[in-house]
């Protein structure tokens, strides 16, 4: 485990979260100490605390010991929570570097002519955002990966989506 990249990790989504180092440590009941160790990688977090910390940042543990990055198991699992975090840090590039930045408006561009969308305008609104969500998920069941259909369930709101997602689900034998 990479404890810097996962403190790194914790940071980024305390502070997407909105809370501070001692709103999270009073929340898990711990000092906001121990947050900052976990954040600078000194430290790692006990076992007895990861599942309310990943709660806490509305994330599951392996993501959460894996820095962000994305977990496969042997099924290949594309999991809904990191298609929507892509999104999220896709969105954050442009506040990161600036809207105007020629990587952030370069990549948007190859975005929409690849795919000959606004992906801005698709993103700044729920229904077009699960649209955008599904397509990747989608994608990724065409390629032989698995998708958890509850999860799909629980962080969908589009129904349509949902039972879209599910009818590629069966034709790849997932269902």
């Amino acid at each position: 485990m990479d404890n810097l990249k996962i403190g790194h990790f914790i940071q980024y989504m305390r502070k997407k979260a909105g809370m501070t180092q001692s709103e999270l440590a009073e929340k898990l009941s711990i000092s906001f100490q121990a947050v900052s160790k976990w954040e600078t990688g000194e430290t790692l977090p006990d076992t007895g605390i990861l599942l309310p910390l990943s709660d806490s940042l509305g994330v599951t543990v392996d993501t959460l010991l894996n820095g962000g990055s994305m977990v496969l198991n042997e099924r290949r699992l594309m999991r809904v929570e990191d298609v929507i975090i892509g999104f999220e840090h896709l969105e954050d590039i442009g506040r990161c570097f600036g809207e105007n930045c020629t990587f952030f408006t370069g990549m948007i561009e190859g975005i929409n002519e690849k795919m000959n969308i606004d992906i801005l305008e698709y993103l700044g609104h729920q229904n077009t955002r699960e649209v955008m969500w599904a397509e990747v998920l989608i994608q990724g069941i065409m390629a032989g990966r698995a998708v958890d259909m509850n999860e799909v369930e629980s962080a969908f709101t589009n129904r349509k989506m949902v039972d879209t997602i599910r009818s590629y689900m069966e034709k790849a034998g997932q269902i």
